[in-house]
């Protein structure tokens, strides 16, 4: 699977937040990435290749594909 992703895209995560979602949104990408829930709004931020373990799939790359 290729975990291509941007700012602003979409993304699931393999575990569940606290408040029972896993789509997050990208607001900064660097060396750390910074993703926002998009139920409660929570923001987190966590390296890069912790991010990229926990990652499940981008979901703005498949609406592309489309």
């Amino acid at each position: 699977m290729d975990k291509n992703f941007k700012l602003n895209d979409e993304v699931i995560m393999r575990k569940n937040h606290a408040c029972g979602t896993n789509r997050w949104l990208i607001i900064r990408d660097g060396v750390d990435i910074k993703i926002k829930c998009l139920n409660c709004g929570r923001e987190i931020m966590m390296d890069r290749l912790e991010f990229m373990r926990k990652l499940k799939k981008v979901v703005n790359l498949e609406k592309e594909k489309n």
